[in-house]
């Protein structure tokens, strides 16, 4: 007898307890792909396994929903493995040890995954039921979601015909998902000369910021370290002779920086002084504002030693330059859904080397011709300082459709059974329906889910009647598709 025997849906936690009996972190997901094939043959379902353990799933449609609109249901099979310090668990090897208690499933010291285990195990349910309603199904269970949507990416999606998605990735009951950002992260890179420049050495600090995740929380209005280390050294060089010898800030592209530094070089001690003052003007400046988003800003210059020949005059004014006028920060909000930041950029590490300074940006838009321009607009600024920019992990933006019948379902759908309106909302962050929608022309896709509380941590928890009312939500849903 498992520890979730007699909870209902009682199909539904059967498969979610044997599913948590299989190891299955981001990177070690062969064994639980391998276990949902054989489940399909088993029941003689039509299937595909890639190379990448992404599985597709066909069903037909039940009696009187056989010519209807086939429908895909998706949902990953990776999680994310994380436990208390000390315990003696071993993620490669061992079975999550469940707890069920007051309505609550939580892991003995890990992370559950129900993130996303319960889709897994919601699409398992349906697939081996002979009693639900339900048009034609496509089953799509991706790979290594929690570390870059990794396997969604690489899927060759071409076998899949339906044009409606039902992602069952989110945390929170009565939240419709209908949008979210696409992004890359674009590097510019300018070169700099060095040149012999006789001096003392200045470490200028900006600390003290609050930072924070710079899809979510880029419009908190906080400040960005290597922003304000720009404005500072440009405001310097209207009346100090320097030259830079490194610029250093952040330490992940989509993280807002809390800290970033620059190691100059001056000839007189009079040069200093004014420096000096200059620091103080700037220090009341971002102080005054920033006072109620980033109140303990400090600003501070201090003698230090140098670790590189300083930079010429002409490469000091192409990394200010640089600095200024580099794009970051909010640039559009969303006229479709009132309070969504459309699209943004993050200037999230600042690095130098010998031969150049590195500019790392997240750059996000839900609208990829905008993500696209900021791309270009970074470019073009970059090529002429002589530098050059490189782009990775690009990832489509899910547009919000104005006209969305499956939202509009899921909305009707909602009220009928809660007795009150769905919240309807957009991220500004990716999720997988960002790369599907990028891959099926013209798909209309809603994203949603049980509550769930502290996932990625050992404290994750995932409520009993949540998975029940989403559950009866999600089979209603599916038998209005007729």
């Amino acid at each position: 007898m498992g520890v979730l025997t007699g909870i209902e849906p009682q199909k539904v936690f059967d498969y979610f307890e044997t599913l948590c009996s299989i190891p299955h972190g981001s990177g070690n997901t062969k064994q639980i792909s391998d276990y949902i094939a054989s489940f399909a043959k088993e029941r003689g379902l039509k299937y595909m396994q890639d190379e990448h353990d992404n599985l597709i799933i066909w069903k037909n449609g039940t009696d009187g929903y056989e010519n209807s609109g086939t429908v895909i249901l998706q949902g990953h099979i990776d999680m994310v493995c994380e436990k208390e310090e000390g315990l003696d668990f071993d993620f490669e090897k061992d079975g999550l040890k469940l707890r069920a208690e007051n309505g609550i499933i939580s892991a003995d010291g890990t992370t559950l995954g129900g993130d996303d285990g319960i889709a897994v195990a919601y699409c398992l349910a349906i697939l081996d039921s002979d009693d639900i309603p339900h048009p034609p199904l496509e089953v799509v269970l991706t790979t290594d979601e929690e570390i870059g949507m990794l396997g969604a990416a690489a899927m060759d999606m071409s076998p899949i015909k339906g044009r409606k998605l039902i992602n069952i990735d989110s945390e929170d009951e009565g939240y419709l998902l209908v949008s979210c950002a696409g992004g890359v992260t674009t590097k510019a890179v300018v070169p700099v000369q060095r040149a012999p420049f006789d001096g003392m050495r200045i470490k200028l600090q900006i600390s003290g910021l609050i930072g924070g995740h710079s899809g979510i929380e880029i419009d908190k209005g906080r400040a960005n370290a290597n922003t304000l280390l720009g404005r500072m050294l440009f405001g310097a060089s209207k009346s100090v002779d320097f030259v830079i010898e490194s610029v250093k800030g952040g330490l992940k592209d989509n993280a807002i920086p809390r800290s970033s530094e620059a190691v100059i070089a001056t000839k007189t001690d009079k040069d200093a002084e004014k420096l000096l003052g200059v620091i103080k003007k700037y220090s009341e400046m971002f102080s005054h504002e920033y006072r109620v988003t980033d109140p303990d800003i400090t600003v501070s210059a201090d003698k230090c030693e140098g670790s590189f020949m300083p930079m010429d005059k002409t490469s000091t004014e192409k990394v200010i330059a640089a600095l200024v006028n580099l794009p970051c920060g909010i640039e559009r909000m969303s006229f479709d859904i009132e309070g969504l930041v459309q699209t943004s950029l993050n200037l999230g590490i600042l690095e130098t080397n010998e031969k150049d300074v590195t500019f790392s940006f997240a750059v996000r838009s839900s609208v990829e011709s905008e993500k696209n321009a900021l791309v270009e607009k970074i470019t073009c600024l970059t090529e002429i300082l002589g530098g050059h920019v490189k782009n990775n992990g690009a990832y489509p933006a899910w547009e919000y459709r104005a006209n969305s019948p499956l939202r509009d379902l899921f909305v009707e759908v909602f009220e009928k059974q809660y007795g009150r309106k769905p919240v309807v909302q957009a991220l500004h962050a990716g999720v997988e329906c960002g790369l599907f929608a990028g891959k099926l022309d013209g798909l209309d896709a809603i994203s949603f889910g049980p509550d769930m509380k502290d996932i990625h941590t050992p404290n994750e928890t995932m409520s009993v009647d949540s998975v029940k009312r989403t559950w009866d939500y999600l089979l209603e849903v599916l038998a209005s598709l007729k």
